[in-house]
């Protein structure tokens, strides 16, 4: 082989997103919506962006995550049943894994489920699998908590956490992606006898520590590092919390009672600052002090910031984050000031407005899948939103969170309605970066 065909071919296999780096957790690799990207284009060509693979997949809201050059999700397979017997399994659900170049199924597994009618949403799971140290963790919508080996898709450990620790699944099942910290797996559960907060050992399953006796919201624990010690902060339907990550010892707690019980979207911790934000009873902002018991409410509004599931990215002591009715919105984090909104340009208005959107690396420029497939350039700023471009990149709606990983976008429509209609949904990978 010559070394220009030898060049060609290394060049194409460089090329490929099996050298994609990773998007292994809920809001990628450093948990805060950061997208350690290429250089990215000023607008996408009028053509659109080349659709690498695509792989036809069941219904469902689950993210997905990216490591080692594979593709991990969730998804509920079409029911075969017309009609289920009370008591009995209705569904299916599936931990999948593709290889990242070329959309090859590389493993799965499947188990059965009872949904019943998930408050209307009966279709499918929403948590995003975690891989990490050479194993996949996933939570399904009723409880089916998984450690897999990454490769292989053997199951190291599992639990039915509603049988065996008395979880409570919540009206539209679980929400909050499963979090590493340290040597321990947080998992969201709502459980009985205080175990709002489990910690498992990550490598045998075993309960670490149990906390809270609150019941289970949507939203994903979130470790964070204030001046006084290592925290995880969870959001229930009644209260903000801290607690001791090593022990689950609570440390602080604000009542925070919240509508329909939808706590879904997980708290940012920055400035020394916890902001929360919801879809009926709008945003907190609670300072953390000197002590690993200080919290105090510094700011509250009700009015102009009631996000909904699109977590709050910061930069430089500002929040940007989704409105149920203004769209997105930029404030100051220490005082809760409204800087200013973009009129619901970045994705239509509506009962469930969605879009999520990170960071390109450390600029002031975003990109955002909205609920339309959409895919959106635009910069932030406390001066506004300045819209770059956009593109399609999905036929259906997208509310489950994608990942973006080395030069391409990893996402699956999952919509509601085209589950109703039998429609099949797909998983796709989009090159960002054209040719």
């Amino acid at each position: 082989m010559n070394r220009v065909v030898f060049a060609l071919l290394l060049g194409a296999f460089l090329a490929t997103p099996s050298d994609a780096a990773d998007w292994p957790k809920w809001r990628g690799p450093h948990g805060d919506g950061t997208f350690d990207a290429p250089k990215l284009p000023a607008k996408w060509p009028e053509a659109g962006l080349k659709t690498v693979w695509k792989q036809p997949v069941g219904s469902g809201y689950a993210g997905i995550t990216v490591s080692d050059g594979r593709v991990y999700t969730l998804d509920l397979e079409a029911p075969t049943a017309k009609k289920v017997e009370p008591g009995k399994p209705d569904g299916t659900e599936r931990v999948l894994c593709f290889d990242a170049a070329t959309g090859k199924p590389l493993w799965s597994h499947k188990y059965p489920v009872r949904y019943g009618n998930l408050g209307g949403y009966a279709n499918g799971p929403r948590t995003s699998p975690t891989v990490h140290d050479g194993k996949v963790y996933a939570l399904g919508a009723v409880g089916h908590l998984f450690c897999f080996d990454a490769k292989t898709g053997e199951i190291i450990w599992q639990h039915d956490t509603v049988e065996k620790f008395g979880a409570k699944v919540p009206e539209w099942g679980f929400a909050g992606s499963p979090v590493i910290d340290g040597n321990n797996l947080i998992v969201h559960l709502g459980a009985k006898d205080g175990g709002c907060l489990i910690a498992f050992d990550r490598k045998t399953g075993k309960e670490v520590w149990r906390a809270l006796n609150d019941p289970s919201g949507y939203c994903t624990p979130v470790a964070i590092h204030p001046k006084s010690g290592k925290q995880i902060v969870i959001w229930t339907p009644k209260n903000v919390h801290g607690v001791d990550s090593l022990t689950g010892k609570p440390l602080w707690s604000v009542p925070y009672v919240v509508t329909y019980n939808v706590s879904i979207t997980p708290p940012v911790f920055y400035d020394g600052i916890v902001f929360v934000t919801g879809y009926w009873e709008g945003s907190k902002a609670i300072e953390l002090g000197e002590k690993p018991t200080d919290a105090k409410v510094i700011w509250t509004d009700a009015k102009n910031l009631r996000g909904l599931m699109a977590q709050p990215l910061y930069r430089d002591k500002h929040i940007y984050t989704m409105d149920r009715g203004f769209g997105l919105t930029g404030i100051e984090l220490a005082t809760g000031k409204k800087l200013w909104d973009d009129e619901n340009q970045l994705t239509p208005a509506g009962r469930n407005p969605h879009a999520s959107i990170v960071w390109l690396n450390d600029t002031d420029r975003v990109l955002a899948l909205n609920a339309k497939g959409e895919l959106v350039l635009a910069k932030l700023s406390p001066k506004g939103y300045e819209e770059q471009s956009r593109t399609k990149a999905l036929n259906g709606r997208v509310w489950g969170h994608p990942a973006f990983a080395d030069r391409y976008l990893f996402a699956k429509t999952d919509g509601a309605e085209a589950w109703q209609k039998a429609e099949p949904h797909e998983l796709v990978c989009v090159e960002l970066v054209p040719e």
